[in-house]
């Protein structure tokens, strides 16, 4: 019997599953589907999800898998009503933050990343992966949890775990028979998705060197996007934007709509077109019980810039080490209730301080400037946007500063906004120098480890007691290095199994067992 049962077998469950099977966790995926779907979604992704890669091995697969090679440009442009319009700026570039990473972003269709993940999976003994297998209860008592599903040749089975990890969609059964609610932030209109080709496009699009994605802000649209991105480069594209209410494929002429949209015409042909309602919702909770949720089932959002994959990615690495902890019996009894209570205020601020902050600058952009009311006022309005930071970038640093399990500041919130710097703050994930940055990665590993900057025997003892008495995995790393003690302004640094710093400090004056035993949950 596996100890977790895990429903949804997409990258996020796939994520889960393979990082629990890194520590020894045996887990049964049951998914749905038996194929790939081929709808290319979830494509930009962060370097904090190329550190995920990396601890699951799988780095120079995605790389691999990635259709538009990364020396041709992942960055994106932001135009105003037309693709072709002569006013644009540079947008979402990834790459200004890459420094403060163990990893680059990657850019691929989700399909391709959930091949290399149920491939890296095959390949571990720890995972069960059942496709076929469509999840109809869910229910647990004092000790397991319970699954039941019905199987592709119709048989019904049921399997029981220590633990259940719904990360089966924003229409989740495990949630909604859990009996987790969410709340609905925002109702917007109807969308639809357009995945098509035209190499014509592409052509037109060459003057833009290094851009894969394009953000249209059409004032016809009321702040939302009309988004367009690249596959491959042999033409591949998919389009998301608002359409009338009761739009169909037989009553729209969708030709017309991208063509006013690039600014010309141009030939493509259809590969698939879909509608879906615009709306964001995020779970009160993300446990009840034996029963967690993750990813999607979590928070539903439009795909704008990648936010929705990003998240739940971190959602299963955040939550795959308390999971072990609570198998391996080192588990405070805080420990698991610290997902949610991390997590949720995460994507809370993914929501209020980059998506809907986004939708409504687009909205009060647009209702305010107008090149045919005041040209010169919206030069200079455009301008000032063009020159200022990509905040939707630069600003992305999803932290646990106020999380119950991490030493950080009185007062101090957790959330998804910050500032990237090295300086070593509790609750926030490490950045590596250069200095330390070649190998400091494969001497983390898998468990909580003391980083001694100043070679400090005494206090490391101490913290090795501590982690031996409460059966904690535990390493210490000594660089004893007097630059890094100026980057990163402390003398030592609890790094936690996610690679986030659990406490920053002097060694000398630290509580070993006061500090570790807040990190893991007692």
């Amino acid at each position: 019997m596996s100890e977790v049962i895990i429903t949804g077998g997409g990258p996020v469950g796939l994520g889960l599953a393979i990082d629990l099977a890194l520590k020894g966790v045996t887990s049964t995926v049951l998914e749905r589907s038996g194929t790939l779907h081929r709808i290319p979604k979830g494509q930009n992704l962060t370097q904090r999800s190329g550190e995920h890669f990396r601890a699951w091995g799988v780095s120079q697969a995605v790389r691999a898998a990635s259709p538009i090679p990364p020396e041709f440009g992942n960055a994106g442009l932001v135009t105003y009503r037309n693709l072709l319009s002569r006013y644009h700026y540079n947008w979402f570039q990834r790459s200004k933050v890459g420094a403060y990473y163990f990893a680059e972003n990657e850019r691929l269709p989700q399909y391709n990343l959930e091949g290399v993940l149920r491939n890296r999976a095959s390949e571990l003994p720890e995972i069960t992966l059942i496709t076929g297998a469509n999840v109809t209860e869910v229910e647990q008592d004092a000790t397991s949890a319970l699954v039941r599903y019905e199987t592709a040749q119709g048989k019904f089975r049921s399997m029981g775990a220590k633990f259940c990890v719904g990360c089966d969609g924003a229409r989740s059964i495990t949630r909604e028979q859990t009996g987790i609610k969410s709340d609905i932030d925002c109702e917007g209109p109807r969308m639809a998705l357009l995945v098509f080709r035209s190499m014509e496009l592409h052509d037109l699009l060459e003057r833009f060197p290094g851009k894969s994605i394009f953000n249209v802000m059409n004032p016809d649209m009321e702040g939302y996007w009309q988004f367009l991105g690249r596959v491959d480069l042999n033409g591949g594209w998919f389009f998301h934007s608002p359409v009338p209410e009761g739009t169909t494929k037989e009553n729209f002429d969708f030709h017309a709509f991208l063509h006013r949209m690039a600014g010309t015409e141009f030939e493509l042909e259809f590969e698939h077109i879909g509608f879906w309602d615009l709306r964001i919702s995020q779970a009160k909770s993300y446990r009840n019980g034996r029963i967690f949720i993750a990813g999607d089932a979590c928070h539903s959002h439009p795909p704008y810039g990648g936010y929705g994959i990003n998240t739940g990615l971190e959602d299963a690495r955040n939550l795959s080490w308390k999971l072990d902890a609570a198998l391996k019996g080192w588990a405070g009894e805080g420990l698991l209730d610290s997902y949610s209570l991390e997590r949720h205020p995460v994507f809370k601020s993914v929501n209020e301080d980059f998506i809907s902050r986004m939708i409504e600058d687009f909205r009060e952009f647009t209702a305010r400037h107008s090149p045919s009311r005041d040209l010169e006022a919206f030069k200079a309005a455009w301008a000032d946007r063009a020159n200022a930071d990509d905040s939707e970038v630069t600003q992305f640093l999803p932290h646990y500063a106020g999380s119950p399990i991490v030493a950080g500041a009185v007062g101090a919130q957790s959330g998804a906004k910050g500032l990237h710097e090295f300086k070593a703050r509790a609750g926030y994930h490490l950045a590596p120098h250069h200095v330390s940055k070649e190998d400091l990665w494969d001497q983390l590993g898998p468990n909580f480890t003391l980083v001694d900057l100043v070679d400090d025997a005494e206090s490391s003892k101490h913290f090795e007691d501590a982690a031996r008495s409460r059966n904690v995995p535990f390493e210490v790393v000594t660089l004893a290095d007097n630059r890094l003690v100026e980057v990163y302004g402390c003398e030592a640094m609890l790094v936690r199994p996610d690679q986030f710093l659990a406490w920053v400090g002097t060694g000398a004056h630290a509580n070993a067992e006061i500090i570790l035993d807040l990190a893991i949950g007692v």
